[in-house]
C-alpha cells in the first residue's frame, strides 16, 4: 500500500510541477500581448476603434508588458520554483472496488 501511495503522490507532484511550469511560461510570454496591441492598431487604422479606446487599451497592454519584463528581470513579485513549494495534504476517496477474501 505504501508503494501505491508513493506512486500516487509522485504522479500528482509531477502533474502539479507541469502545471506550474505552464503557468510560469504563460505569465512570462509577451507574444500574445504584442499581437493584441498590433491588432488594436490595425482596428484604429480601419476605423473600428477610436483613438481614445486605443489609448486605454494600449495603456493596459503596456502595463502588462512592463510586469512581464520586471518578472523576467527579477524585480517583480517573487515567483515560486517547484523546489520552493510542497504538497501538505491530499484527499482521496476510493469507492467500490474489489472485495478480497481473507482466509
Amino acid at each position: 500500500m505504501v508503494i501505491i501511495d508513493t506512486l500516487l503522490i509522485g504522479g500528482i507532484r509531477f502533474v502539479l510541477d507541469k502545471v506550474a511550469a505552464a503557468v510560469e511560461t504563460e505569465l512570462n510570454d509577451d507574444t500574445a500581448l504584442r499581437e493584441q496591441l498590433l491588432a488594436a492598431q490595425m482596428r484604429v487604422e480601419l476605423g473600428e476603434m477610436s483613438p481614445d479606446e486605443f489609448d486605454l487599451f494600449e495603456a493596459d497592454i503596456v502595463a502588462r508588458l512592463r510586469e512581464i519584463r520586471d518578472r523576467k528581470q527579477g524585480s517583480g513579485p517573487a515567483t515560486l520554483a517547484p523546489e520552493e513549494y510542497k504538497i501538505t495534504g491530499i484527499e482521496a476517496t476510493f469507492e467500490g472496488g474489489h472485495q478480497h477474501d481473507r482466509d
